[in-house]
């Protein structure tokens, strides 16, 4: 399946998965979907889910959307991040979705939610996709 594929290849991908304790949910071409039950550790000092949680969130769905399982490695140019509301319920969930790829450049849009659908969050990814030998350098 798929997605086991997907969590094998970024289980070391250990801030996102371990430290943030994001769950890859769904993948396929140019998309992945990413999950996160929200504990008190995820909480900033006023309360509500911590900006660079979100943003985590954001990074690691684009990550597995734009690297799948077979592309050559792609690494983030830039991105940007608008916060729209706080999330009602205890599950947040990300979509990275494809909206161009070319040889080199990408460009990916990730809505957040939360449980009632309502959105928290979006980003914008633009990634640059690299062979092996610029990665290695």
């Amino acid at each position: 399946m798929y997605i086991d594929e997907i969590k094998k290849r970024f289980a070391d991908d250990l801030f996102a998965t371990q430290s943030a304790g994001i769950v890859p949910v769904e993948a396929g071409e140019g998309y992945a979907v990413c999950r996160l039950e929200i504990n008190q550790s995820h909480r900033n000092a006023m309360g509500g889910l911590m900006g660079g949680v979100v943003f985590t969130l954001c990074d690691f769905a684009f990550a597995i959307a734009s690297n799948g399982l077979d592309k050559p490695y792609t690494m983030t140019l830039s991105s940007s991040i608008s916060f729209l509301s706080q999330p009602k319920g205890k599950i947040v969930t990300a979509r990275a979705d494809k909206i161009k790829e070319g040889r080199h450049a990408s460009f990916y849009e990730v809505t957040v939610t939360d449980e009632f659908d309502n959105i928290i969050a979006r980003a914008l990814f633009n990634g640059y996709r690299i062979s092996g030998e610029e990665k290695q350098g």
